[in-house]
């Protein structure tokens, strides 16, 4: 079995940025059309999902923001694996948008706040990045011309209070920690001798 899941896991990395872009085209196509007959609240969170896959594709597509982030920012060392890309973005990203819009139909629409929180924080830290190197980064296009907008427009438009407000921001920002202490941390393991 153990056989087996490397092999899972060496396929869906191989071509997660590729089922993300088809997903992604038609996911926000069906999402365009469903938009006008919800509640803009609802439809900004299920807009979340097909502009972070298209967000994804820039970022990913060959192993480009993992590369990025290994060299520039880590100076060579591997802070970030492939498999922690995978966790991240998979479970993590599609995960949590898909329980936003769940949270945000079945009980609130302050409840799917997380997937917005989410895109801002994520834009967030694409443009410091960008500033603190004075460069592009893959993933920055998209996360300025689609998650300030529609994350953005998501924290204004949303009916919540501020406890979910807070709940949606406590998510990203603690994903978006985890993330980086994760990668630190890695990366002083990959230093020491």
């Amino acid at each position: 079995m153990p056989g087996f899941a490397s092999h899972l896991v060496d396929r869906i990395a191989a071509h997660w940025v590729a089922a993300a872009l088809a997903a992604g085209v038609v996911y926000g196509l069906s999402a365009l059309v469903l938009q006008p007959l919800l509640p803009a609240a609802i439809g900004l969170v299920l807009l979340a999902g097909p502009a972070y896959m298209l967000h994804q594709v820039e970022e990913h597509a060959g192993d480009r923001f993992r590369r990025f982030v290994n060299e520039r920012v880590f100076g060579g060392v591997e802070a970030l694996t492939t498999a922690d890309v995978l966790v991240i973005n998979l479970p993590g990203v599609w995960g949590l948008n898909l329980a936003a819009l769940y949270g945000a139909v079945l009980a609130a629409p302050g409840w799917g706040l997380a997937a917005a929180y989410l895109m801002v924080v994520n834009a967030v830290s694409h443009i410091a990045m960008a500033v603190r190197l004075k460069a592009y980064n893959p993933g920055l296009v998209t996360a300025i011309l689609l998650f300030l907008p529609i994350g953005g427009l998501a924290l204004v438009r949303t009916p919540a209070g501020i406890g979910e407000h807070l709940a949606g921001l406590g998510i990203a920002l603690a994903i978006h920690a985890a993330i980086a202490l994760n990668a630190l941390r890695r990366a002083r393991q990959a230093r020491q001798p």
